[in-house]
């Protein structure tokens, strides 16, 4: 009889390897392809973390709005979108406001909540770390001429994966001097300093074949992520060690959670649509 393919018979680094391949091709597959589906796979990417997110704050003892704080996620990622694609006025923007104001007021109706306030100061967190960078992500992607432009978007998760990938075997092999230790004890500077030479290395070779941005700006995006990427995910750790968990959740194999896999995106991605609109 033939057996059926279980991912979990892998060991910890296949399962990294047969996910971040399979999830790699989707992605980039798919923001090549069209707008349209990349609009389709980043709001899924975007829906289950901020679901994580409101997950592991339930956990810590907070109650905030999860479907709605979710809801509210997707429809700025919407907005703008259809703004940026040019489907909508930029006037419609506005209405993120007052739709985003009406937490108060379902949390005003939730008798049984003992601490209101906190549990909405968690729903806007969670729009804020986890909605709004995914959602300026689709100002960085038009941000030449206005034009849907997947390059940037894939060399910005070229440079990301490959900081990852760097600092993970570098770290595996030689990591001995500890980063911040308080936060994360398995990272060290020998794992930073690996990924950060593999998104240098990978910025030089999108110079070379991305022309979309003018060279220098690939080596700057790198630095940016490699920094703001790092920070990105000992800010994570942080947020798991304050509720003893290992992983945000386990949606990716060898990964853990969506959080877990883009935690170094969260930050990157406000940094780089600035400096991309700026300069």
């Amino acid at each position: 009889m033939r057996s059926r393919f279980n991912i979990n018979n892998y060991s910890n680094l296949g399962q990294r390897a047969i996910t971040a391949a399979v999830g790699g091709l989707i992605v980039v597959v798919g923001s090549i392809y069209s707008d349209w589906a990349y609009f389709l796979i980043f709001a899924c990417i975007l829906g289950f973390s901020q679901m994580e997110f409101y997950k592991l704050s339930g956990l810590d003892g907070m109650l905030p709005l999860k479907s709605f704080g979710t809801f509210l996620g997707l429809m700025i990622f919407s907005l703008t979108f259809m703004v940026e694609k040019e489907h909508l006025p930029t006037e419609y923007l506005y209405m993120i406001f007052p739709i985003v104001s009406l937490t108060f007021f379902i949390k005003l109706y939730r008798k049984t909540d003992k601490k209101p306030f906190t549990g909405v100061a968690f729903t806007f967190l969670g729009i804020f770390y986890v909605a709004v960078p995914f959602s300026l992500l689709n100002l960085a992607v038009f941000s030449v001429g206005g034009v849907y432009m997947y390059e940037i978007l894939i060399g910005c998760l070229l440079i990301l994966w490959a900081t990852d990938t760097g600092a993970y075997f570098a770290g595996t092999r030689f990591g001995k001097t500890k980063l911040f230790e308080r936060v994360s004890p398995k990272k060290s500077w020998e794992g930073f300093l690996g990924g950060a030479f593999s998104a240098i290395g990978v910025a030089f070779v999108l110079a070379k074949y991305f022309h979309v941005i003018e060279d220098w700006k690939w080596l700057v995006i790198a630095g940016i992520i490699i920094i703001a990427g790092t920070y990105g995910d000992l800010i994570e750790s942080l947020f798991k060690r304050s509720i003893e968990i290992k992983d945000s959740g386990n949606g990716l194999p060898g990964h853990g959670g969506f959080m877990d896999r883009f935690d170094g995106l969260l930050l990157s991605a406000p940094f780089i649509t600035a400096f991309l609109k700026i300069f």
